[in-house]
């Protein structure tokens, strides 16, 4: 992941009235909860600035450095609320790591691939998980987990346990949960149980009718 790094200084402003204020001079407000007790500190960021170190990425959990006039914490982003019409971020919850310890993190999880049983078999590929839990090195920290599905053949599913992240990432997520199956298409044996039904009344019926016969004979 590429390092990302924003100007931020602490701020006293609070209360709704202050923070519109601090909006509509180009500001962010933001909270780092600190690390070993340390509370949380309220901080403000440079509008501009945050969204340039935010563009081209797609996770909600990017590990930045808040440079704070000269002292660098890195810090894990964990929340950022928009605004509900112009999308603009309004606030922004961080909390400080430590580079060397391990954080949990979602990611979320994209399939690649023509699944060989959607290509050959005519079945349906569905997802049914779109993240996963793992523990990782704030620097490893993925924005997303690209899963090659190309060998998943008919009525077969991809289990996290099945999930090759390499070494890294260790999963939280419980490896028994499906992350993707490729369904076999909807009446594809449908007349197999019509066909079964319809011949069993012909059985009974000729069997009916040979015992008639016999009955005739005994006459």
């Amino acid at each position: 992941m590429d390092k990302i790094k924003i100007k931020a200084e602490e701020r006293a402003e609070q209360g709704s009235a202050a923070v519109r204020r601090l909006r509509r001079a180009g500001k962010i407000p933001a909270a780092v909860m600190r690390m070993n007790k340390g509370g949380t500190m309220l901080v403000k960021l440079d509008a501009h600035e945050f969204m340039l170190g935010l563009r081209g990425h797609t996770s909600k959990q990017l590990l930045v450095t808040l440079d704070m006039g000269g002292k660098e914490i890195p810090a894990l982003m964990r929340e950022m609320q928009n605004d509900v019409v112009k999308g603009t971020p309004v606030h922004v919850d961080f909390s400080e790591v430590s580079l060397t310890q391990k954080v949990r993190v979602v990611v979320p999880v994209y399939l690649t691939g023509e699944a060989v049983g959607v290509k050959i078999g005519g079945g349906v590929l569905e997802q049914v998980l779109r993240t996963v839990e793992v523990e990782c090195l704030p620097d490893d920290i993925a924005e997303r987990f690209d899963v090659d599905v190309s060998n998943l053949g008919l009525d077969q599913t991809l289990f996290v346990k099945d999930l090759q992240l390499g070494d890294k990432f260790t999963l939280v997520t419980r490896g028994e949960y499906a992350v993707a199956v490729v369904k076999a298409p909807e009446g594809a044996d449908a007349t197999a149980p019509g066909a079964a039904s319809d011949a069993n009344p012909e059985v009974i019926k000729k069997g009916k009718e040979e015992t008639g016969d016999k009955k005739e004979e005994k006459k």
